[in-house]
């Protein structure tokens, strides 16, 4: 098994999805090479905004391997299939000053390899990996002066100093994905309850919403922040319980048994959930229908 970077894009003429990543035979090597491994996804240029780099030339998610299968409906074209999916609590630029975190991307002179960087998949040194995982979900100050293979960061683009297994181990675990997904959809709502409206803090300062899949993980949904809502524990708890969801419209679904009285001022058929501004941070429409159909007890 071997570690690798998927490009994606919004503009792309190939059906790439959480799940699926779509790609032509030339990598097909590169992509077998990385099945049972975890691969980070990078955005290659900068378009409409609408993935999770916000537009960004960067890199942005973390996903495994599980499979690769060839494209029945097109020949020479293949899917590989991904679980775990993460989003970055921050994109990764490519590159920072004279240093690139892929190393295969950066010349002897200092410059940019445009051919490597053309390269939709590539593979790359686990240390190399770990490292672009630290910066994405660090919560601290970068340390300045890092060298990585004889290459140095200048003092004033510091990174984080490179400790490969347990970053890699710790995005695998159940408790680390909890908590970055917990992060990234309190921030992308700014702790309120896309229901109530209620933005509530305890004595710590600490938001009291909590942050909801909507399709379940138990089901294989992933820890993206378009497979989230932020809600409030009462309310969070009667989602899960299919007593509330959500339309395509983004208003609130009421089941007709199982609602406290005590919550009809909160919960309204058809009231408007609030949600964050921007497209690519709102509920996806397909894990919503997936929560419809499993969960709500309509």
């Amino acid at each position: 098994m071997t570690k690798a970077i998927f490009t994606v894009s919004e503009n792309s003429e190939y059906r790439d999805a959480v799940d699926l990543y779509h790609f032509p035979k030339t990598y097909l090597r590169q992509v077998q090479a990385a099945k049972g491994d975890l691969v980070i996804f990078y955005q290659p240029r900068r378009n409409d905004g609408a993935n999770s780099a916000g537009g960004a030339q960067a890199y942005f998610a973390v996903a495994r391997v599980t499979n690769v299968r060839p494209d029945p409906e097109a020949n020479g074209l293949f899917y590989a299939d991904l679980a775990e999916r993460l989003d970055f609590d921050h994109p990764v630029p490519f590159k920072r000053g004279d240093f690139y975190y892929e190393s295969l991307l950066r010349r002897e002179d200092g410059g940019t390899n445009r051919g490597a960087f053309g390269r939709s998949v590539r593979n790359l040194p686990d240390a190399e990996f770990a490292l672009i995982l630290k910066e994405g979900f660090d919560q601290e100050p970068a340390e300045p002066g890092f060298h990585l293979e004889g290459v140095a960061v200048p003092e004033e683009e510091p990174l984080p100093e490179v400790v490969p297994r347990p970053i890699i181990q710790q995005v695998v675990s159940r408790r680390f994905r909890n908590a970055a997904f917990r992060r990234q959809v309190l921030e992308a709502y700014d702790n309120t309850c896309a229901v109530t409206g209620l933005r509530v803090l305890d004595a710590a300062g600490k938001p009291e919403v909590q942050a909801a899949h909507v399709r379940a993980v138990s089901s294989d949904g992933p820890d993206v922040v378009r497979n989230g809502i932020a809600l409030t524990g009462t309310v969070h708890w009667l989602f899960d319980r299919g007593l509330i969801s959500v339309t395509d419209e983004y208003t609130l679904m009421i089941s007709p048994n199982g609602i406290p009285e005590q919550l009809d001022a909160w919960l309204q058929p058809g009231r408007a959930l609030i949600l964050p501004h921007q497209q690519r941070l709102q509920p996806h429409r397909d894990y919503l229908a997936w929560h419809r159909k499993h969960f709500f007890r309509g």
